[in-house]
């Protein structure tokens, strides 16, 4: 049983053999699915330069999604500040808010969005790596602007991205929710939640600690075909801890033949433990177990599998099998 309400992050995978369009047309059907299974909201992620994940601003999805769905909320998870003029951002989701009012979030993270060094400088028009106070500014310069320069009604809802202690007491020191990336990075997890928790100031955002948990979610009627479609992250998992973000999203049968190493295996099965992977039965209890260990006010689902279907399906299996209300209130 789920007692949290639950929502969806969705990356945009881009499938070996498939082009671009074909995962934006994906996105659109997802987004129109998610809605009709009553999943509280849809994330959008911000990612540059990878043959793994499109590059796909999120405010043109969220724009795209809202304007064909009726009730989900859609937003950023996360558009990432260095990469944003403060007064862009605030004047790009304050419309979409009072286009859509009661339905947009504004969830803003720190990171690049691309492993490539060029890629990140060119992002930022040719600047180094944002500081803590600089990107303490752009955040608080953010929130500024939507409400002193844009102004047009419904605003936003706020919230901080992180996956770190740093992150969490920024959160804490701005008074917005937080939404912790346990999808990520699971070790940290505990540790920053306290951290928020024990520091949090209130704000005209937020009144008292809200916690979002993300955790990667792969749920199928067995534990052999969960595994199956798990297996094309794991590759790119895989490449990551040798320092490749050049690895394609391969089709489950070419992962199911990718040559992992002792130590890629034993790295890739403790992260699993951590996460939701298996059958109905075996998700919901540790979403729930999750759900438990950090107190999260909501869960944020994160389903990189290859296939449209298979991917919906692991959310429908979710929301079949957790009996209690487990999306909008």
């Amino acid at each position: 049983m789920i007692e949290t309400p639950l929502s969806a992050l969705e990356v945009a995978m881009v499938q070996t053999g498939t082009r671009a369009v074909d995962t934006l047309r994906d996105t659109a059907a997802f987004a129109r699915r998610l809605d009709a299974l009553g999943y509280l909201r849809l994330w959008y992620a911000e990612h540059h330069h990878s043959p793994a994940i499109g590059a796909f601003p999120p405010v043109v999805l969220t724009a795209h999604a809202a304007a064909s769905t009726s009730a989900i909320r859609l937003g950023s998870g996360g558009v990432l500040a260095p990469n944003h003029a403060p007064i862009m951002l605030a004047e790009q989701f304050g419309t979409l808010a009072a286009l859509h009012p009661d339905r947009i979030d504004l969830g803003i993270g720190r990171g690049p969005g691309t492993f490539d060094e060029s890629t990140a400088r060119a992002l930022r028009r040719g600047a180094g790596p944002t500081t803590d106070d600089e990107y303490r500014e752009d955040v608080a310069a953010t929130l500024r602007f939507l409400v002193d320069e844009v102004a047009l009604g419904p605003l936003p809802e706020p919230w901080l991205l992180a996956s770190s202690t740093a992150g969490a007491a920024l959160a804490a020191e701005l008074g917005l929710p937080i939404a912790f990336a346990h999808h990520i990075r699971p070790d940290n997890t505990l540790a920053a939640l306290d951290h928020y928790r024990a520091r949090f100031s209130p704000s005209p955002w937020c009144a008292s600690p809200r916690v979002l948990v993300c955790v990667e979610t792969v749920c199928a009627e067995t534990e052999e075909e969960a595994v199956r479609l798990a297996g094309p992250m794991d590759v790119v998992k895989a490449g990551l801890l040798k320092g490749q973000s050049d690895i394609p999203f391969p089709s489950p049968e070419e992962a199911a033949a990718h040559p992992f190493t002792a130590d890629e295996r034993r790295a890739l099965t403790a992260f699993r433990a951590q996460q939701a992977h298996g059958t109905p039965d075996t998700v919901v209890r540790r979403l729930a177990e999750v759900a438990e260990a950090t107190g999260a006010d909501e869960l944020m689902l994160s389903t990189p599998v290859y296939a449209l279907a298979a991917r919906l399906r692991s959310y429908e299996l979710v929301t079949q099998h957790a009996t209690a209300p487990s999306a909008r209130p």
